[in-house]
């Protein structure tokens, strides 16, 4: 089984990780004190969950350089994508008028994707797990594992 890890890029971090038939396996957010403390903590990142295959970056600079380094490094693909790129596929337009109300609308989004996986939920999701969540389910879909949007996604 292959495994994408798709990351909400910042100090503070959102984690998802999907395996090869498109459902989420795992999904966290991680704080990291510096750029340094991040840089440390990756080894142990790629070891969380096996058979890691493609990696989906969301954002850019300098946090992005540091976790494409370390991944290719490890033989794992990188895709660098910004949050209107899945939010224009995921969102209605009504729902992303903001950067607030987009957060908002992806993390029911983001707990309908968790159901339709399978995954329950303790709580609720931070911001930033969820938008990793969805940036995930997006790249699943760019890369082939996924032939259609789950119906789940738009119900409720």
């Amino acid at each position: 089984m292959a495994v994408l890890l798709a990351v909400d890029l910042g100090l503070r971090t959102g984690l998802a990780w999907y395996r090869d038939d498109g459902r989420l396996i795992r999904c966290r957010s991680a704080h990291f004190a510096n750029r340094g403390m991040l840089r440390r903590a990756l080894p142990a990142l790629w070891q969380e969950v096996p058979d890691l295959r493609q990696v989906v970056l969301e954002g850019g600079g300098d946090l992005a350089d540091t976790w494409r380094h370390s991944a290719e490094r490890r033989g794992i693909a990188v895709m660098v994508v910004s949050a209107e790129q899945w939010r224009d596929d995921l969102l209605f337009k009504r729902e992303r008028r903001s950067g607030q109300q987009a957060k908002e609308h992806a993390e029911m989004l983001a707990a309908r994707v968790m159901d339709w996986s399978g995954m329950s939920r303790v709580g609720p999701l931070r911001h930033d797990a969820a938008e990793a969540v969805l940036c995930g389910l997006w790249a699943a879909r760019q890369i082939g594992w996924l032939d259609a949007w789950p119906d789940a996604l738009r119900q409720g």
